[in-house]
């Protein structure tokens, strides 16, 4: 059994663009091949709460200095933690808010990158603890990303890339959707790129794992 993790992170519900190209792909994907479940993880309809103080204390101790309360501080960071440890393969489907991640994925970022669990710090940097898979990325933007003033800065992208390699999954493809607040043709190009993108990612992701 194989499978697939979605995270969706639009607050626009089923109306989402980048939500709906994610459940695409997770479909192409499962149908290709038999034997996959999907874990879907909606940070719109269950929101994480952003880690605080209990969070922050408890992370900082070693776990064998961990006691039930702590334990019980880290608890939803596991079970996070736990789904993409679990998962063959990860799409994660954003907007990109303010040049960026939104807050609930960088909620979920947060709880699932963790010093000690899923990466270590070492002389060189950063290495991540966690085993590299598929990973891909459908980002929907309203305007068009370039150099200003014809597009916008794009940091979304960039620290994706980063933040999920320093725990190990670097081998991410991201696919952005432009201009999406621009009328229907512009909406219907987008739609029309993504699906060569996507029958790649089929391709990719129904590969045997470790080929």
């Amino acid at each position: 059994m194989r499978r697939l993790l979605h995270v969706s992170a639009s607050p626009r519900g089923t109306v989402s663009f980048s939500r709906t190209v994610g459940e695409e792909l997770a479909g192409a994907v499962t149908a290709a091949t038999p034997g996959w479940t999907v874990t879907r993880r909606d940070l719109s309809h269950t929101q994480l709460p952003h880690p605080g103080p209990d969070f922050a204390r408890a992370n900082a101790l070693a776990p064998d200095m961990r006691g039930p309360a702590e334990e019980e501080a880290l608890a939803r960071s596991e079970a996070l933690i736990a789904e993409v440890e679990a998962a063959d393969v990860l799409v994660i489907s954003t907007p990109m808010h303010n040049y960026t991640v939104p807050s609930a994925l960088k909620a979920w970022i947060d709880h699932v990158v963790r010093p000690g669990r899923t990466f270590r710090s070492t002389p060189t940097g950063k290495q991540g603890l966690l085993a590299d898979r598929p990973a891909f990325a459908i980002v929907s933007c309203g305007g068009r990303l370039g150099d200003p003033p014809a597009g916008q800065v794009d940091f979304l992208t960039p620290y994706l890339r980063y933040v999920l390699a320093t725990i190990g999954l670097s081998s991410l493809d991201i696919l952005c959707l432009e201009e999406m607040n621009r009328g229907p043709e512009k909406v219907a190009a987008a739609r029309a790129a993504a699906r060569p993108w996507s029958a790649a990612c089929v391709a990719r992701a129904a590969a045997p794992p470790g080929a």
